[in-house]
């Protein structure tokens, strides 16, 4: 069994707190993602989980064992991190039968095992070429399969696709999701990239200054967050402060109907995707566009209302203009309020 359980996880560096009672559990087979900037602690939970570093407080569990005081060759948790390290004076097959070898395999077992490897990360052929020879994505092949190779329970990913170019990434994240669920392994994915762990995960753990301030699944985490702070990291939104009365949002840019009949002073955040464009009509409220920028398959708009600046996405073939005026219309029931 690989089920993975963090129990208020403590650790500390020279007095200065990296992890504070972090407690999260991962179900066998499940592929989740600590999401976070860089220095809050994503890393470090990692390495804890991997054994190569100690925690100064709480239980570590694989299955239902405390391995908080097993070493790191007998936890079944292996750790590739983003610069690979690979050995550069041992060819393909030898740096994915390393662990093997050091184990005392038998030869025939080895290179049993390294075949099937090579195969399965698609990469028969080079079992012969050293690491300067290979580019980046079929680097971080051969440190994928080093670590399957001892079997372990748990793999765990450290920002992996970090070094590779954008297509590359792209094709890195799709190879690496299909392995996942084939081998049905536990995986732990570290990043800093919001449209990765979206796009990755079976759910994400958002970190905060060393605390998990949410843990849900990627489109209840992107549309629903728990606070401010975690509606901030995940992306650019609208927050636009107010009262609800008997069904009414009051707000600084105009007055709305809602569901909520509750009284209450509060900030509305409205996604910028939620928030819809029209210059055919005098329905809703007027704007003027104060940036425009064009992506290809979306555009990115800033639109002045009276005093407040909103931000739009669109997918629309429509382009508007700088300074064109436009209506926009927004529905706060899809908003979230705080």
């Amino acid at each position: 069994m690989s089920q993975i359980e963090l129990k208020n996880i403590n650790k500390s560096f020279d007095g200065k707190t990296i992890l504070n009672n972090i407690s999260l559990k991962v179900e066998e087979g499940e592929r989740i993602s600590l999401l976070g900037p860089s220095g809050c602690g994503k890393t470090t939970t990692l390495k804890i989980i991997a054994g190569l570093l100690k925690n100064d407080k709480g239980q570590l569990l694989i299955g239902d064992k405390d391995v908080s005081k097993v070493p790191v060759e007998k936890r079944g948790a292996v750790i590739v991190f983003q610069d690979y390290l690979l050995f550069p004076h041992m060819t393909v097959a030898e740096n994915i039968g390393f662990g093997l070898k050091m184990a005392k395999k038998n030869k025939n077992i080895i290179k049993e095992k390294v075949d099937e490897l090579l195969k399965l990360v698609k990469l028969e052929g080079l079992g012969d070429r050293y690491p300067d020879e290979l580019s980046g994505g079929q680097k971080q092949r051969v440190a994928i399969a080093r670590a399957l190779a001892v079997d372990p329970k748990v793999l765990l990913l450290d920002e992996p696709f970090s070094n590779l170019d954008t297509g590359l990434r792209d094709e890195m994240r799709e190879f690496i999701s299909n392995l996942q669920r084939k081998l049905n392994i536990t995986t732990i994915l570290v990043t800093h990239d919001k449209e990765e762990a979206l796009m990755i995960s079976d759910r994400i753990a958002v970190m905060l200054n060393g605390e998990i301030k949410q843990i849900d699944e990627p489109s209840e985490i992107y549309k629903h967050p728990k606070s401010i702070e975690v509606a901030n990291f995940l992306g650019n939104r609208n927050y636009i402060k107010g009262n609800i009365k008997e069904g009414k949002f009051e707000t600084e840019i105009g007055l709305f109907n809602i569901d909520n009949r509750e009284q209450k002073e509060v900030i509305a955040m409205i996604n910028p995707e939620d928030i819809y464009l029209d210059n055919s009509s005098n329905e809703g409220l007027e704007g003027t566009i104060t940036e425009v920028r064009y992506a290809g398959d979306r555009i990115y708009y800033k639109i002045k209302i009276k005093n407040k600046q909103i931000r739009v996405i669109s997918n629309s073939d429509k382009v508007y203009r700088l300074n064109e005026k436009i209506f926009i219309h927004m529905d706060f029931n899809n908003g979230v309020f705080f």
